[in-house]
């Protein structure tokens, strides 16, 4: 008869947590996610901020560039649920570009093409494209009231 051993979560580490199979590096990368995440959203408000308020900066080009392209991105990703990693940042980003060029198309045909009103329009895009998302999970989730 064949044992199966179970490793017990704790091993005397003092975290629960610490899966010894994993690196420490892979463990300190888990961590700084949220980090990474939290300072992407506020580079890119920066960035929509220096658009807007029509601010001069050596770093308004960088910033309101990480904008178009981030906002979309982060906005699409709900969507994409089922992917792989890399698939989704690649469908993501290429989505953002499209939602980027689609906005620039559109508002230089109808003659109103403006800075503001790109990010503007951006934002407000991703922002909707990002409440669907939101929206359709939540009515998959709902319990039914079918009787």
């Amino acid at each position: 008869m064949q044992t199966i051993r179970i490793k017990s979560s704790a091993s005397g580490t003092g975290r629960p947590d610490h899966d010894p199979d994993r690196g420490p590096r892979a463990a300190a990368s888990a961590d700084l996610t949220p980090l990474f995440a939290g300072v992407a959203v506020t580079a890119g408000c920066v960035g929509a901020a220096f658009a807007l308020l029509d601010l001069s900066s050596p770093l308004r080009a960088p910033f309101v560039l990480f904008f178009l392209l981030a906002a979309p991105g982060f906005a699409l990703s709900p969507w994409l649920r089922g992917l792989d990693t890399w698939a989704r940042v690649v469908a993501c980003g290429s989505g953002a570009l499209v939602v980027d060029l689609v906005v620039a198309q559109a508002m230089l045909a109808l003659h109103v093409w403006s800075i503001r009103g790109g990010v503007a329009a951006v934002g407000a895009l991703s922002v909707l494209v990002f409440l669907s998302a939101l929206a359709r999970r939540r009515r998959h989730r709902a319990p039914s009231r079918r009787t």
